[in-house]
């Protein structure tokens, strides 16, 4: 197999390359609003959980959520404040 020598230019080139499609990527999600809420269908694959458990956070209070049209709907905002409530720091 032939080596290939990469030089400084080369490397230069690639980080401008690379600096541009990140600038563009950031471009984009600037201008996306940010999601307010999700489906069910939406926490179960962000929580991977089946639906029976996401009914049971329901039911017990564990989860927050909004019933529109028979859809529930889970705030963000709330998602995140649970998951901060009950991280565990293991101090070995």
């Amino acid at each position: 197999m032939p080596a290939s020598i990469v030089t400084t230019d080369d490397l230069r080139e690639f980080k401008m390359e690379l600096l541009a499609e990140i600038k563009k990527l950031l471009q984009l999600l600037e201008g996306a609003p940010a999601k307010k809420y999700f489906r069910s269908g939406e926490i179960m694959k962000l929580l991977k959980i089946s639906p029976g458990t996401l009914q049971t956070l329901r039911i017990n209070g564990s989860l927050p959520y909004i019933k529109f049209n028979n859809i529930h709907y889970y705030e963000v905002e709330e998602i995140e404040k649970i998951m901060r409530e009950n991280k565990i720091h293991n101090n070995y």
